[in-house]
C-alpha cells in the first residue's frame, strides 16, 4: 500500500506532541497515538496507528502493576468496564479509580537516557537522545501501607516513528525499607485477529502488528509475553485461554529491596505499531526504530580478526589495514589475548599495541568470553539447567571481579572495541552466598542489570561492542547476522551463496550495520584447503566475491586470519573493493529492499533505499551461474522517495533515465557476468 505524505519516504515530517483537552491527554505524532483518561484515574483508552486506522486496544488495564512486600497493586487504570472485547466512549463515565496507586499530577519533561553515546566513528544516525516528547505522571496511594511511596511513570512518543516508550520509577520515602517482588511495566488488552483453535497460530497472529522490545532484555530473556486475560469472558475461546493480553515484565523478580530514601527505575519498554503486513514495510519500520532508539547501531567500521598477539605480526597487519582502507583490528579468540588479566604487565603489553594502532589511525579491540565456560563450584551459576551447559554467575565474587577487570583493561590500554562472546544469556542462580545477589528470586534481574551496565559504560567511553545477543538498546553495536558457525568449513563455492542468504534473511529485522558476517581467510572449524582462502592470491576471485557479498550489502564481516593481502594484486583488489564501498557508504548502509533471495538457480539482489541522500537508491545484483545472463527485472523504488523518473548508472557511469510505473517500479534489462555482480546508482 502507498501512502500520501509517507514518513518512510521523507515526504513529510511528523513531530511528536502532547495534546490535552476534555479530561483526556494524547501523545501523538500524526502517525500513531496513545490516548489517556485523566479522570477518574489515569488510564490508557486508545493505542492506534493513524496511517492504517487500526486500534490495538479493546479494554483498559492498569498502567503498571507493582508487587510491594508481597502484595500486588495496580498503578493507574480504572475499574467498571463490563465488556472486555471492545470499549465505547459513553462507558467512561461509569469507570471507577484503581484500588492501588492513583493519579496525582502530570507534566511534560525532556526525554533522557542512561546510555550516553559518544559518537567517535562514522554513523548514519546522529541524534541522541531521540527527539520527541515525554509525559511524566505521578501516582500515590491513600492506603496506609503505601504512605510515602510514589510511582513516577514516563510515557514517550518519538518524532517520525509509530513507536512509544514506557518506564517507571518507584520512589520510597516511607520511613522503612520495602521489597519490590515483581512488576509489570506494560499491560495491554490487545485486539483479536484470529479465532483459530491453535495456540501457536494465535500467538503469531496476535503479534503480527506489534514489534516490542525492552532496554534490558536479550534473546533468551524476553520481557514481553502474551498471556490469557481472565476478565475477557466474551472471547471466542470457550475456556478463555486465548493469549490475548500483552504483558511486559521481567521473567523473574526483580525481588529488589528499595531502602528508605532510594529509588528503583525500571527498564524502558518499547512498542512499535506496524501499519500493514507487508514484510518490506515492516523491515523499514524496524530499521527506523533502531536508527532512532539505538543510533550507535549505525556505526559500521570495517574490521579484521587477527589470531596472533605477536607485536610484529600485529604491526604488519595494522599497516595493511591502513594500506587497503580497513578501520579496525580485533584480537580474536585464539589470539592469546586475556582481557581478564588487569595486571600492569599485561596492560602495558597491549597498550603498546593500541598506541601503535592509534598512531596509524586504526582502532584496536579484543575478544573476551563470559558465558559457556566453567569457573568453579563457588562461582558458577547454581541451577537445574544452564543455557550453555555451564556459566559463571555475574553476582559471584569471580563475576564481580571479571566485570571490574574488563573495565580496567579497556580503560588502561585504550582499547576501542570489546567483542564480548557468551554475553549473559539469562541463567538464574540459587546460590545464597554470592555477594552480588540475595538468592534465586533476584539472580536473573541482577545479572541482566550488571551486563547492561557494562555495555552502557562502554558507550560512555566510546567503546564499540560486538555482542552475539540482542543487547542493542543497552549499547550493543552489532550482533551476529545469523549463520551457522560450521558452515564456514564448507567448500568455498557453497559459502558464497549461503553467505548471501544469511544477509538476505538477517536484514529483515536488522539494519545492515547491526549484524556481522564472517570470512575465514584461514581454516575455521576444519574444512581444509577447500574451505579456506589462504593463500589469498590463489583464490582471488573468491576473496573478491566474499568481500563484495558483504560490502555491497552494507554489512561488515570478521575477516579472520593473519593478513589482508599477500601480493600486490591481492592488495589492489581489496583496496579497490573498499574504495567503492567508502565512496557510496551512506547508501550501501541504508536498508535493502529485497528483489530476489539467493538460491543458486538465478540472479539474486536488492535495492538499497534512502530518500534523504543524493543517491536515492543502489541496485545490487549477483549472478551465481557459470555463464553470463541477461534478465529483465522490476526494481521497486517507492521507498527511494522518487515519484516520476529515476536516473540509473551502471557502476555510476553512463547514466540513463527511466520513468516510474504507477506502482513506483522501473523495468530494467540488465546483463550480469558469470559468477559476478553489478551495481547501479539511482538518483
Amino acid at each position: 500500500m502507498f501512502y500520501i505524505n509517507d514518513y518512510l519516504t521523507a515526504s513529510a515530517a511528523y513531530p511528536a506532541r502532547i495534546e490535552e483537552n476534555a479530561g483526556e491527554i494524547v501523545l501523538t505524532n500524526g502517525i500513531a497515538e496513545r490516548r489517556f483518561l485523566l479522570t477518574p484515574d489515569f488510564a490508557c483508552i486508545s493505542l492506534k496507528n493513524l496511517f492504517s486506522g487500526e486500534q490495538f486496544l479493546r479494554s483498559v488495564k492498569p498502567e503498571v502493576t507493582a508487587t510491594v512486600d508481597g502484595v500486588k497493586y495496580p498503578v493507574g487504570g480504572v475499574s467498571g468496564q463490563f465488556e472486555r472485547g471492545f470499549m465505547k466512549p459513553s462507558w467512561y463515565e461509569r469507570f471507577q479509580p484503581a484500588d492501588g496507586f492513583n493519579y496525582r499530577s502530570h507534566r511534560v519533561v525532556p526525554i533522557t537516557r542512561t546510555v550516553n553515546w559518544k559518537r567517535r566513528r562514522p554513523a548514519s544516525a546522529e541524534t541522541w537522545p531521540p527527539k520527541g516528547v515525554c509525559l511524566e505522571v505521578t501516582f500515590a496511594s491513600d492506603k496506609p501501607e503505601l504512605a510515602g511511596i510514589e510511582v513516577i511513570l514516563r510515557h514517550e512518543c518519538y518524532d517520525d516513528l509509530p513507536a512509544f516508550g514506557k518506564s517507571f520509577t518507584i520512589r520510597n520515602r516511607s520511613g522503612r525499607d520495602i521489597r519490590l517482588n515483581e512488576f509489570e511495566a506494560e499491560i495491554l488488552a490487545v485486539t483479536e485477529h484470529d479465532s483459530a483453535n491453535n495456540e501457536v497460530r494465535r500467538i503469531a497472529e496476535q503479534s503480527r502488528n506489534l514489534f516490542y522490545v525492552s532496554s534490558i532484555e536479550n534473546t533468551l530473556t524476553p520481557t514481553f509475553a502474551f498471556t490469557t486475560d481472565p476478565e475477557y469472558s466474551s472471547q471466542v475461546d470457550y475456556p478463555s485461554q486465548y493469549p490475548i493480553q500483552l504483558v511486559s515484565r521481567p521473567p523473574l523478580g526483580p525481588y529488589k529491596k528499595i531502602a528508605d530514601g532510594e529509588d528503583f527505575t525500571s527498564y524502558t519498554a518499547h512498542l512499535l505499531l506496524f501499519d500493514e503486513n507487508d514484510r518490506m514495510r515492516r523491515m523499514l519500520q524496524i530499521n527506523r526504530f533502531y536508527r532512532t532508539l539505538a543510533p550507535w547501531t549505525t556505526e559500521n567500521p570495517i574490521f579484521v580478526h587477527i589470531i596472533s598477539t605477536d607485536f610484529e605480526k600485529l604491526k604488519e597487519c595494522i599497516d595493511q589495514c591502513v594500506e587497503v582502507g580497513f578501520e579496525m583490528l580485533i584480537l580474536s579468540f585464539g589470539s592469546g589475548l586475556n582481557m581478564e588479566d588487569a595486571s600492569p604487565e599485561n596492560i602495558a603489553r597491549f597498550k603498546k599495541i593500541a598506541d601503535y594502532a592509534h598512531s596509524r589511525g586504526i582502532e584496536l579491540g579484543g575478544y573476551s568470553l563470559l558465558a559457556s565456560r566453567s569457573i568453579d563450584a563457588d562461582n558458577n551459576v547454581i541451577a537445574d539447567s544452564v543455557i550453555f551447559g555451564s556459566s559463571p554467575c555475574l553476582g559471584s565474587e569471580w563475576g564481580i571481579k571479571y566485570l571490574e577487570n574488563i573495565r580496567t583493561f579497556l580503560r588502561e590500554t585504550g582499547f576501542d572495541v570489546l567483542e564480548h562472546d557468551g554475553s549473559y544469556p539469562g541463567d538464574t542462580c540459587r546460590s545464597e552466598k554470592h555477594p552480588g545477589h540475595e538468592g534465586y528470586e533476584d539472580s536473573q534481574y541482577t545479572q541482566l542489570t550488571a551486563i547492561s551496565e557494562l555495555y552502557r559504560w562502554c558507550k560512555d567511553n566510546g567503546i564499540y561492542l560486538n555482542v552475539p545477543d540482542r543487547y542493542y538498546l543497552s549499547g550493543n553495536n552489532k550482533c551476529g547476522m545469523g549463520y551457522k558457525e560450521v558452515n564456514w568449513s564448507l567448500p568455498r563455492e557453497q559459502q558464497v551463496i549461503l553467505a548471501r542468504q544469511n544477509i538476505h534473511d538477517g536484514t529483515y529485522d536488522k539494519l545492515p550495520s547491526m549484524g556481522w558476517m564472517f570470512v575465514p581467510l584461514t581454516q575455521y572449524h576444519g574444512g581444509g584447503a577447500a574451505a579456506t582462502i589462504e593463500p589469498l592470491c590463489e583464490h582471488l576471485d573468491h576473496y573478491r566475491m566474499m568481500l563484495n557479498n558483504n560490502l555491497l550489502a552494507g554489512v561488515q564481516a570478521a575477516y579472520r586470519g593473519h593478513r589482508l593481502y599477500d601480493t600486490d594484486e591481492t592488495k589492489a583488489m581489496v583496496k579497490d573493493s573498499i574504495a567503492v564501498y567508502k565512496k557510496y557508504r551512506a547508501i550501501f548502509e541504508s536498508p535493502a529492499v529485497k528483489i530476489r533471495r539467493p538460491d543458486g538457480r538465478d540472479f539474486d539482489g536488492y535495492v538499497h533505499v534512502n530518500p534523504e541522500l543524493d543517491e536515492k537508491g543502489m541496485l545490487v545484483l549477483f549472478n551465481p551461474l557459470d555463464e553470463e545472463i541477461t534478465r529483465t527485472i522490476r526494481v521497486p523504488l517507492y521507498y527511494t522517495g522518487l515519484t516520476e523518473t529515476a536516473e540509473f548508472a551502471r557502476f555510476d557511469t553512463e547514466p540513463f533515465s527511466c520513468e516510474l510505473a504507477r506502482d513506483y517500479t522501473v523495468t530494467l534489462t540488465v546483463t550480469i557476468p558469470a559468477n559476478d555482480f553489478v551495481w547501479y546508482t539511482i538518483r
